[in-house]
């Protein structure tokens, strides 16, 4: 059959997968949104469901007041005896822990620190024995992918961190994740940073703790010499094995907007690329190793068809799955009933690295219309298309000087402009519609049957080639000031 890339589209970055008995979890990185390493489900590695969350409590993460970006970085998903571990690192505080749960629908635990520094974790079990990897630095101040071995029960580390790999002479070593396959032992890790340089290099050994060989023709799997390709930034990958005995790698990459415009908006998202294992142990991975945006392949059985939901709505999307928040929200400020969210302002801002009254889901392909109406009783509220504080183009409703308006503004590092405003006169409710492509945003307000066109802007603005960070934009609900409050009902989130 043939599969398109991405397998999970929008701000889903940093994957890991494992697979039990006939079902394969997956989870990603979250940074500050709540609730926190969004989890996933399937039965083919083609098609995925949200199952939930593995930090869903506030005692599980510390997201006050983080700068965007920050938070909860590169997770690593493993099942031994009949237990899940999810760990990873909050890099604002630079703290590496793991939760577990017995039952992937149910809650986690909470944290289990491992004194061990650096980001991007990973767990491997073998023989009664718990190994924990990370990037960093090592007891004797050596830097590459360190290792120790941990009480799994407490996380209290039973040997010295050692440095056990350096990579390939590429920037940014991280991501290090460990298998046994036929008797060999392949760390797997990604360098050249999270941009258009990323790759996916390995090497290979006869013990967890090396020496490691690396494989003779790395980067086993980049794009960064496709220029003008769409799929971009291909890295940071986690091996698994299908249920016939195929190997993959799921890992991260990016569309650009153009083939010829290099920016991206719509964030990392979760790739599905063939490994094929030579005679000699080896492996190589992709199109002549790098990664397409589609694939034939007879690895996945032709009763599979893959599924793509094209239209989201309030009542097709379950609330504690597709929607996040900013941090750690006040959940007094929000409720749904009967198709209709309500939404209690504060003075937060989105200019805020805090929470403000703020709801949203990922961004998930580049042509869209979202609409929603609006009705305000104070404040202001609307659409937002959110790539972090200082970034944001936001479609709202508020009270002006003689009644009620509905504005355009643009919000570009240190510019924030009203690009135009229309008065309601004495209306405090407002259909709002953003029409996306991949290069430009366009603003409307419905009235009396016809169409009023605020504005238009540039997509890359909000790309993070322009605004830095590792999120993408998310489309946002929201509601600013004192005593503000606004409901939301119709809304559509509609792809093309």
């Amino acid at each position: 059959m043939k599969y398109d890339n991405p397998v999970i589209k929008g701000f889903y970055p940093d994957p890991s997968v494992c697979k039990v008995n006939d079902t394969y979890y997956l989870v990603c990185s979250s940074m500050q949104y709540f609730p926190g390493v969004p989890l996933f489900e399937s039965k083919d590695l083609i098609n995925w469901t949200q199952i939930g969350h593995c930090l869903t409590r506030k005692s599980q993460i510390q997201l006050d007041k983080v700068n965007s970006s920050g938070g909860v970085f590169a997770p690593t998903l493993r099942y031994n005896g009949g237990r899940f571990y999810m760990t990873t690192t909050n890099d604002t505080t630079r703290q590496n822990f793991y939760v577990w749960t017995d039952d992937i629908y149910g809650e986690w635990s909470d944290p289990i620190g491992v004194d061990q520094g650096g980001i991007d974790p990973d767990l491997y079990f073998e023989g009664g024995k718990a190994y924990f990897m990370s990037n960093g630095v090592d007891d004797e101040g050596i830097g590459g992918i360190v290792q120790c071995e941990i009480d799994i029960e407490t996380g209290r580390k039973l040997t010295p961190s050692r440095s056990i790999w350096q990579g390939t002479g590429g920037r940014y070593l991280e991501a290090p994740h460990l298998y046994k396959i036929d008797g060999r032992y392949y760390i797997v890790a990604a360098e050249g940073g999270t941009e258009f340089g990323h790759m996916v290099t390995y090497a290979r050994g006869d013990s967890p703790s090396g020496p490691f060989e690396p494989y003779a023709h790395n980067p086993v799997l980049t794009n960064r010499n496709m220029g003008g390709y769409e799929v971009q930034a291909v890295g940071h990958g986690d091996l698994i094995q299908d249920r016939r005995g195929n190997w993959w790698l799921l890992h991260l990459g990016f569309r650009q907007m153009g083939q010829w415009i290099p920016y991206h908006h719509l964030g990392r998202e979760v790739f599905l690329t063939p490994v094929t294992f030579g005679e000699d142990g080896w492996f190589t991975a992709g199109h002549h190793g790098t990664t397409l945006s589609s694939f034939e392949t007879d690895r996945i059985p032709d009763e599979v068809v893959q599924q793509e939901k094209k239209r989201y709505t309030f009542e097709n999307m379950e609330w504690g799955k597709d929607w996040c928040y900013l941090r750690h929200p006040d959940f007094g400020n929000y409720s749904y009933e009967h198709g209709t969210l309500e939404l209690r302002g504060t003075e937060i801002t989105l200019d805020q690295a805090d929470s403000p009254t703020f709801i949203g889901i990922r961004q998930k392909d580049f042509e869209a219309v979202i609409f929603c109406d609006v009705s305000l009783t104070q404040g202001e509220a609307g659409i937002t298309l959110y790539m972090d504080e200082n970034h944001h183009y936001d479609l709202a409703i508020r009270q002006g000087g003689s009644g009620y308006e509905v504005i355009e503004r643009l919000n570009v590092g240190d510019i924030k402009s009203i690009e135009k405003a229309v008065d309601l006169k004495n209306s405090s409710r407002a259909s709002l519609v953003i029409q996306a492509s991949p290069t430009h945003y366009r603003f409307l307000l419905l009235a009396d049957g016809q169409e009023i066109q605020l504005g238009t802007a540039q997509t890359k603005y909000l790309s993070s080639e322009v605004a830095g960070g590792f999120t993408g934009v998310i489309i946002g609900l929201y509601a600013y000031g004192k005593d503000a409050a606004a409901r939301f009902t119709n809304f559509t989130c509609e792809y093309l």
